[in-house]
């Protein structure tokens, strides 16, 4: 008896999470709602002098940095998550490009999650949130998009966030210099695609 009762619950249990896969599946966003419109509401905010100013300081500041240190400096940002003295982070996070991020994310008002830029390296220059890595050089945000060219875009496919059980997708762009002949660094654009949904009918 408890054997086929153990057989009914695996049975149940089973059933229960396809169910939930197929419901879950179900309710996917396509990105294809991140239209031209959406793309371009992005560069108003990313191409400008703010953003420029700070991705070319950057670049210049770190101009020199080898693999070796790109790493040490990713390193140390893993360590202030997790620490009471956060220097790097701190830094980051109070500069003028983090604080005109998070005013644009608030002004979206929900429909971007997330925003931050980088430099030819892939390190973060401004954020609106505090991330769990400072280099991005080694992901596809940053290497289908600053390698690629000025005008380059990469899409990322839809992700649910658990906690607020919505769906995101990264939007990801290369920053373009003011004559737009290459890029100077890149941005990623989290989209809330549950939002964009409701906002789309």
């Amino acid at each position: 008896m408890l054997y086929i009762k153990n057989i009914l619950y695996c049975s149940v249990t089973i059933l229960c999470s396809a169910f939930s896969l197929n419901a879950h599946a179900q309710g996917v966003p396509n990105k294809e709602l991140v239209t031209s419109n959406i793309i371009q509401e992005i560069r108003d905010f990313v191409e400008t002098d703010i953003v420029r100013m700070a991705i070319a300081n950057q670049n210049s500041k770190y101009a020199s940095l080898d693999s070796q240190e790109i790493i040490e400096l990713d390193e140390k940002w893993r360590t202030e998550t997790k620490a009471d003295t956060q220097p790097l982070i701190s830094a980051t996070l109070s500069n003028p490009l983090s604080a005109y991020l998070t005013r644009v994310q608030a002004h979206s008002l929900g429909l971007y999650s997330e925003i931050f830029a980088m430099d030819k390296h892939g390190l973060n220059v401004g954020q609106s949130n505090i991330s769990s890595d400072y280099w991005q050089g080694d992901e596809d945000k940053f290497q289908k998009t600053y390698p690629i060219g000025a005008r380059a875009i990469f899409i990322d496919e839809p992700e649910y966030h658990q906690e607020t059980r919505t769906w995101r997708t990264q939007v990801n762009l290369s920053i373009p210099d003011t004559a737009e002949k290459k890029a100077i660094g890149a941005i990623t654009v989290e989209v809330n695609l549950t939002e964009l949904a409701r906002r789309s009918y």
